[in-house]
């Protein structure tokens, strides 16, 4: 019993310490590739692109009209704005302006934005 050869037991023992090691690496990139998932999930979810589209909707009736208030042809393009926002993007879209405001020695138009599709909720306040 003295002379016994115990080498079997290092590679037994290596080998095991070896599968704990990939087991733990491999979880760790697993949870990895989930945070990223979610990540890019979050990246792509922010519509920055219907904000956009909005915004300069917006303007452009600004432009048009003069004014955001509704009258009249003006209270149908509004409408239309805030239908398709909802149809489309599924978003609760709500614009408007107020009366002019001195800002650095100009009269400029408050223009509010509010745009809401249950994820991502944008508030603006625009001197146009």
């Amino acid at each position: 019993m003295a002379c016994m050869n115990e080498d079997g037991q290092w590679i037994v023992l290596m080998g095991l310490l070896t599968a704990l090691g990939l087991f733990f690496l491999a979880l760790i990139i697993n949870q990895s590739a989930l945070v990223g998932q979610t990540t890019a999930e979050g990246v792509l979810e922010f519509p920055k692109n219907d904000i956009r589209d909005l915004r300069s909707e917006i303007f452009d009736v600004y432009d048009s009209y003069g004014t955001l208030h509704a009258q009249g042809r003006l209270g149908d393009v509004e409408e239309d704005i805030i239908r398709i926002s909802l149809e489309r993007k599924n978003a609760v879209v709500h614009f408007g302006n107020d009366t002019p405001q001195d800002v650095s020695g100009r009269d400029l138009h408050p223009v509010t934005i509010h745009y809401n599709n249950g994820v991502t909720e944008y508030d603006e306040i625009v001197y146009y």
